[in-house]
């Protein structure tokens, strides 16, 4: 089992396209969901 001190740049690129590719529509399906939610109860 081998360990690295810092991760190489290319694995926080895949990282990064990762998380955006997660966080995206989470954050678009909350947003509307709210709005919604607003149309439903307000």
């Amino acid at each position: 089992m081998s360990t690295q001190a810092a991760p190489k740049s290319s694995n926080k690129a895949l990282m990064a396209i990762f998380w955006l590719y997660v966080l995206v529509p989470l954050v678009w399906g909350v947003t509307n969901t709210l709005a919604q939610a607003m149309k439903l109860f307000g």
